[in-house]
């Protein structure tokens, strides 16, 4: 059940034209800047379901600054543990409320507006 909300926007953000990179679940905040680097990922988006989790956000954005691609790599996050606060809180770019907002927000983040 925890990965049925990702694989929705998964397909979604396929289904718009996007070329996606699933990790699954349970993946470390290392785990999503390697893949981000070494695929020269222009958004991570981060599917939270649990509030255990959410303070991995923080890891994530600091990991990014570390390598000096904070701002080359756009961050979106989705799920039932995050809000619009905790994207605000943790630094995050944008906060999407389901599969569709996800896809309108990655096409913000990358200034792709239709």
């Amino acid at each position: 059940m925890q990965s049925l909300g990702k694989d929705i926007v998964v397909e979604a953000l396929r289904a718009a034209g996007f070329q996606v990179l699933d990790l699954g679940v349970n993946v470390t905040p290392e785990d999503f800047v390697q893949a981000a680097v070494r695929e020269q990922a222009h958004v991570v988006a981060i599917s939270v379901s649990v509030d255990e989790t959410v303070p991995y956000l923080r890891d994530i954005v600091s990991l990014l600054r570390k390598k000096k691609i904070r701002d080359k790599i756009k961050t979106v996050i989705g799920g039932r543990a995050v809000s619009e606060e905790k994207r605000q809180q943790y630094a995050i770019d944008a906060y999407a409320i389901d599969a569709e907002d996800c896809v309108r927000q990655v096409r913000n983040l990358l200034s792709l507006n239709k």
